[in-house]
């Protein structure tokens, strides 16, 4: 404490866990939010994104309860679901039904507006922050822009019935998210803009929001609480709907949002082609799904979704006093649910570098955007990995003809191939469950040569019909829900419900 004010920009995620991480280290913290915020778990203008599902990867729960103790906890207290993906979710890959088992993996399901309520709940029991509602940002005020000595020192913002204020500020945080204007008044003081790192690769994506029927009434096939559909592989004529990327997600209050997804393709706006567009998704339980419940909203349709990363740290003089989090300085594409995690480890950067650095100078802000960039390379890096694979795709980062055709033709094999080794190589599926979450980059799982062995294992089992675990069940029949945790075969996988499968012993 005692370093005085520090002003955050935004009262969404990425602000609210600067804010708790700022917190600890100054007498105040002024939080400033252009919307009025609801005292309950309810939508806002300022966050549109709220209207689709939204996963909170492991390394964000971490960093999100280490900033405020007790979030989880909270979280599920609220009505958020502690499930294991592995156990509780019906996944279906290009060859059918994965089979059912145990996992190292655990993720905690809930609304993004129940998160925010939540973390608004832990804000409130900070003494040192302040939010102000329905004041919108204007400006910001420095001194010597663009030299070694330029430092933000406050920011301008206007009420809701007009006034202006100016409020000074040790240190100034931007969580105004994609459409952040801080890049352009540091620009009109005298700064260099940083370089921007750029992929669109034109998702577009419809979510709804459900009832789900009474527990008494859902089929007795129904085990399952998150539905996935992937895309099909088959390059042969097939309907569009099978190229989407389809969830029936689960949340609070026993509801669910069913959203479907895909890249280049127009997604339905209107509520009948949205249910139709359901009914065509490959795995045909989605529809049935989806027609079972009771229907609670309107469609909400984003596009968007390009990738983007304001490069800050290649600026030769940052300015001092500034930093950006969330959206304000890297936005993903949705599809990947890395936001609120990437945003949530920034927030915890920012903390573990102000309990060990006395000043914020300019070497504050060099080593922040440095630990900060190694920290956003882990999510950019697999959001490339996928969006550079498609020829419509525009951006700084789009890649040569032939590395996109590669892209395109490994990238769902390799992550198939991935998924069916997990099944019985425990090191295979922790170590993709680490990349999944965040902990570990995708550079490290490349270059690892126990996690390849593991795959080329399978596949050499898979094609000797030495496989144990078996997949690929049906897909135009309800996911089985036989536990294949600790199946050892070989006997067949008839109990699980018939199905085919290339990978079960004597296929």
């Amino acid at each position: 404490m005692g370093r005085g004010t520090a002003v955050v920009l935004g009262g969404s995620v990425a602000g609210l866990c600067a804010a708790g991480a700022l917190a600890k280290h100054f007498d105040e913290v002024i939080v400033l939010e252009r919307d009025r915020l609801p005292p309950g778990a309810e939508h806002r203008r300022g966050v549109p994104q709220s209207k689709h599902p939204h996963f909170l990867l492991n390394s964000g729960r971490r960093a999100i309860d280490e900033i405020f103790p007790g979030f989880e906890e909270a979280l599920i207290a609220a009505g958020g679901l502690h499930l294991m993906p592995s156990m509780d979710a019906a996944y279906c890959e290009n060859d059918g039904w994965a089979p059912r088992r145990s996992g190292s993996m655990t993720m905690v399901y809930s609304s993004r507006v129940l998160i925010e309520r939540v973390l608004r709940d832990k804000i409130r029991e900070l003494p040192a922050i302040e939010i102000r509602e329905g004041a919108a940002v204007t400006g910001l005020r420095s001194t010597e822009a663009g030299t070694t000595r330029g430092r933000v020192e406050g920011v301008e913002y206007r009420t809701a019935d007009g006034e202006e204020h100016h409020l000074a500020a040790g240190l100034v945080v931007d969580a105004l998210g994609r459409g952040s204007s801080v890049v352009d008044w540091l620009g009109a003081a005298g700064w260099s803009a940083p370089p921007e790192k750029t992929l669109d690769a034109k998702v577009t994506y419809s979510s709804r929001w459900y009832d789900l029927p009474p527990a008494d009434r859902r089929p007795a096939s129904w085990w399952w609480k998150h539905l996935v559909v992937t895309p099909t592989q088959d390059t042969g004529d097939h309907p569009e709907e099978h190229d989407f990327l389809s969830n029936f997600f689960p949340i609070e209050g026993d509801r669910a949002i069913v959203c479907m997804g895909s890249w280049g393709i127009e997604m339905p706006r209107k509520a009948d082609a949205f249910e139709a567009g359901a009914d065509r998704v490959r795995a045909r339980t989605f529809g049935r799904a989806t027609r079972a419940c009771t229907p609670t909203s309107d469609v909400h349709l984003t596009r968007a979704t390009g990738n983007k990363w304001r490069r800050f740290d290649l600026v030769d003089v940052p300015p001092i006093g500034l930093v950006s989090v969330g959206d304000s300085i890297c936005a993903f594409n949705p599809f990947y649910a890395q936001g609120m995690s990437s945003a949530a480890r920034s927030a915890l950067i920012l903390g573990e570098m102000l309990r060990t650095r006395d000043a914020v100078d300019l070497a504050f802000s060099r080593e922040f955007l440095d630990r900060q960039k190694k920290s956003l390379d882990v999510p950019w890096m697999l959001a490339m990995a996928r969006d550079q694979a498609y020829d419509f795709a525009t951006g700084s980062e789009v890649v040569a003809p032939w590395r996109r055709r590669l892209a395109a033709r490994l990238s769902w094999p390799i992550f198939n191939a991935i998924n069916a080794a997990s099944r019985e190589d425990a090191y295979v599926e922790q170590t993709f469950a680490q990349v999944f979450n965040l902990d570990r980059s995708l550079r490290q799982m490349a270059a690892d040569p126990r996690f390849w062995f593991g795959i080329a294992r399978y596949k050499i089992r898979q094609r000797l019909g030495r496989t144990v675990v078996p997949g690929g069940f049906d897909d135009q029949r309800d996911p089985p829900g036989t536990d294949f945790t600790g199946y050892t075969g070989p006997a067949s996988a008839s109990s699980a419900g018939s199905g085919r499968s290339d990978d079960r012993v004597g296929a």
